[in-house]
C-alpha cells in the first residue's frame, strides 16, 4: 500500500511553514513542503530539519499550469495520490503598491482564485479516499461578501451556483476593475478580500460535487481562516503567531478517519462560521 502523503502549497514561510511544521509532528506519513522558489523551499526544509522535523520538498508554482500538472503526476506516480492537500499559497500586495488597482486586482485574483482553482482541478482527481482538502481563505472574504450587491450575494450563497458561473463572476470583477476608473476604497486589501470570497464559494461548490460524485470516499473539503497572523504579508501588530494561525488549517487537515463533518464549510478558530 502506498505511503500516506500531505502536500502544502506556499510552504516555505509564514503560515505555510507553520502548517508544514505541525504536520511533521502530527501526520502519519510523508509531508511535502512545496514552494515556487527552489532555494527558499530547500532552506525551509533545512530549517525544519535543524528542529528534528523531516519534511520533503517539491517545487510547485501554482501560477504555472505545467508546474501544477507535473506535481499532480509526481504524487500520483509515487504515492497513488494525496491524502492531505493544503492550498495555502496566496498573495496580498503591499498597501503602498504603486501599480494601478486593475493590475493589483488581476494579479491577486490570478494567484488567490484562478491558480488555486487550477490546483484543485488537477489535484482533486488524485485525492485518495478518506482525503482532506483545506483551502486557506479569510474572514475578509466574508466581509467582502456582505458588501457585494444583494443579487451577487444571493448567487455567492446559493446552493446551485456552478463552478463555471463562479469563474464567470470572478472574471467579471476583474474586467470591471479594468474598465472603470479607480474608486475610493480600491486597494490591495479589497482585491485580496474579494479573491477570498471566490475561494470560499469554490470550496463549497467542490464539496457539494464530492458529496455527489464520490459520496463513499469520505473526502472532506473545507475553507478556513487562520486569523490575523504576523507574517511578512500582514503586520507585526497582528494578533496571532504563524503557529497559532496554523491551528485551524491543521485541525481540518487531520480530521479523524470516518469523520463526516465539517465538509463544504467555512471554518475559523476550529468552528464553522456563517456564510
Amino acid at each position: 500500500m502506498a505511503a500516506r502523503v500531505a502536500v502544502v502549497t506556499g510552504g516555505n514561510k509564514g503560515i505555510g511553514l507553520a502548517i508544514v511544521q505541525a504536520l511533521c509532528k502530527q501526520f502519519q506519513g510523508d509531508v511535502y513542503l512545496t514552494a515556487r522558489d527552489l532555494g527558499r523551499g530547500r532552506e525551509a526544509v533545512e530549517s525544519l530539519s535543524s528542529k528534528g522535523l523531516k519534511a520533503k520538498f517539491h517545487q510547485l508554482d501554482i501560477d504555472n499550469l505545467d508546474s501544477i500538472a507535473a506535481a499532480a503526476a509526481f504524487f500520483k506516480q509515487n504515492y497513488g495520490g494525496v491524502d492531505v492537500l493544503v492550498n495555502n499559497a496566496g498573495i496580498l500586495l503591499n498597501s503602498a503598491d504603486p501599480k494601478p488597482y486593475r493590475v493589483q486586482m488581476e494579479a491577486t485574483f490570478k494567484t488567490n482564485f484562478f491558480s488555486t482553482r487550477d490546483m484543485l482541478t488537477h489535484f482533486m482527481p488524485v485525492v485518495k479516499a478518506g482525503g482532506r482538502v483545506v483551502n486557506v481563505s479569510s474572514t475578509l472574504g466574508y466581509n467582502a461578501l456582505t458588501k457585494c450587491d444583494p443579487a451577487l450575494q444571493q448567487r455567492f450563497r446559493s446552493e446551485d451556483i456552478t463552478e463555471d458561473e463562479l469563474v464567470g463572476l470572478m472574471q467579471q470583477m476583474v474586467d470591471k476593475a479594468k474598465a472603470e476608473e479607480p474608486k475610493e476604497g480600491d486597494s490591495p486589501l479589497k482585491a485580496y478580500s474579494l479573491s477570498k470570497t471566490g475561494l470560499t464559494v469554490l470550496s463549497m461548490i467542490l464539496a457539494r460535487r464530492l458529496s455527489k460524485e464520490r459520496a463513499n470516499d469520505g473526502i472532506l473539503l473545507n475553507a478556513c481562516c487562520p486569523g490575523w497572523v504576523r507574517t511578512d504579508m500582514t503586520s507585526p501588530a497582528a494578533s496571532k503567531s504563524p503557529e497559532e494561525g496554523a491551528v485551524t488549517p491543521v485541525y481540518l487537515a487531520l480530521l479523524p478517519p470516518g469523520a463526516s463533518e465539517p465538509h463544504g464549510k467555512f471554518v475559523s478558530d476550529k468552528k464553522v462560521q456563517p456564510w
